[in-house]
């Protein structure tokens, strides 16, 4: 399953709600509707009119002309024809011009008394009819009568099926904003983003699924700018420090970091620096065995920073090219916690005056708008460089990822929606705004 499928599979608790709630807000006040937006009319077709026809005797004048002369005076006994027709009834007196006659195929006399069919001549004096493929409609896979040839020709195809529209007015403006802000985008992001749909579609009709591809534009629109590979330098080592509070999935990230760029022939070094928590120590060796990088560890309870100085001087002796150093989770809240990061810095500096070339902050999801809160502390102390979205498969709030790209601008480098080495990924803004609001690739 490629990565996007993963993350539409497991963003599902976000792009449920989402649809759920748009749904709830299109329904509210639509109402049903063809599928395909209605075809302008067609103005009314003036019918063609009649074809003249020519008078069937001379003496006879066209309806509708003046009666210029008076009529000839007709002999007492009219002439008898050569065939005459027997039993015919009285003439009736001349009531004026004489109708026309209906359009037959073929003119009757009045002596033809005998019926002929239409179209009866023998088929052995036609030619041959060219043979001429006839289209015959065929059903659709819905059982629906698919369109002929003129019915193509003119759209009128198969009526879809009905969808609940609504007019984009303040009131669905304002349940939007709601919505967006229920999953955690914020709300500055929130009112930006519905103003600009309001911008573009304000008073038309739209249905669940059109509201869906505004939403994807306007995330895809805010994450492009921030949508950026970890940079590498031809600095050896590159040191990349690894930041975050507790349990936002630092260890783990690094883990498949370090696999990654393994994979792309680079050489790298793991120092753990968490010497606080002794799992942590033994998850990052675990991690170390499956991608096959060396993993440098310090006594439990020793200086976190002293480890980072080591680390940087073997990795030089080693030649590595990245250098990967964990940290322990702190939060931004407590102050002794985060003045040991800086330490770690000054250390890591001594050693050399551009390190680290990058700083990772590794949030979690689930914990909502507080990460806007952490990444904020975080800059101010350890000069953060980019960032690293874990756990999106377990939140509905998947949201808060554009407001941190509308606030910060900060380089989003990666996503995980998974525990496996393959679950994290280089951040893709159009596959995860289709992800987020439900929609296909």
């Amino acid at each position: 399953m490629s990565f996007f499928g993963k993350l539409k599979n497991r963003l599902f608790r976000s792009s449920s709600k989402l649809e759920e709630g748009l749904d709830a807000i299109v329904e509210e006040g639509g109402s049903a509707e063809p599928d395909a937006p209605s075809a302008p009319p067609r103005p009314p077709e003036t019918p063609p009119p009649p074809p003249e026809t020519p008078p069937e005797r001379p003496d006879e004048v066209p309806p509708g002309m003046p009666d210029e002369a008076p009529e000839p005076d007709l002999p007492e006994e009219a002439p008898v024809p050569d065939d005459p027709v027997p039993d015919l009834p009285p003439a009736e007196p001349d009531p004026g011009p004489a109708a026309p006659p209906p359009a037959d195929p073929v003119p009757q006399r009045p002596s033809e008394s005998v019926p002929v069919t239409p179209l009866e001549i023998p088929q052995n004096d036609l030619p041959p009819a060219p043979e001429t493929p006839v289209e015959v409609p065929q059903d659709d896979e819905r059982g629906r009568r698919a369109p002929g040839l003129v019915g193509r020709l003119f759209g009128r195809g198969p009526a879809e099926a009905p969808v609940m529209r609504r007019t984009l007015d303040d009131a669905m403006i304002e349940s939007l904003e709601e919505l967006l802000i229920a999953a955690d985008m914020g709300v500055d992001t929130a009112l930006r983003v519905t103003a600009n749909i309001a911008e573009e579609r304000y008073g038309r009709r739209v249905s669940t699924r059109e509201i869906k591809e505004l939403l994807s534009e306007e995330i895809a629109r805010i994450m492009e700018p921030v949508a950026k590979p970890l940079p590498l330098y031809p600095a050896r080592p590159q040191v990349v420090l690894v930041v975050g509070v507790n349990g936002s999935g630092k260890t783990t990230t690094i883990g498949k970091l370090a696999s990654q760029f393994r994979a792309a022939g680079k050489k790298v070094v793991i120092a753990a620096g968490d010497t606080f928590r002794a799992a942590a120590v033994e998850q990052l060796q675990i991690w170390g065995e499956r991608a096959g990088v060396p993993v440098l560890t310090a006594p439990e309870g020793s200086d976190p920073a002293s480890l980072a100085f080591d680390a940087m001087a073997k990795a030089q002796a080693d030649g590595a090219d990245l250098l990967m150093i964990d940290t322990a989770g702190r939060l931004q809240n407590r102050q002794d916690l985060m003045e040991e990061l800086a330490k770690i810095v000054r250390v890591i500096r001594k050693k050399d005056p551009d390190a680290p070339h990058n700083t990772l902050l590794v949030l979690d999801a689930t914990t909502g708008q507080n990460a806007l809160s952490q990444v904020e502390t975080f800059r101010k102390l350890a000069d953060v460089s980019g960032l690293v979205m874990t756990k999106l498969d377990g939140t509905a709030k998947g949201g808060v990822l554009v407001a941190l790209a509308d606030r910060f601008g900060l380089p989003i480098h990666a996503i995980g929606v998974g525990e496996q080495i393959d679950d994290l990924a280089p951040f893709d803004p159009d596959e995860f705004a289709a992800a987020l609001t439900g929609l296909d690739a």
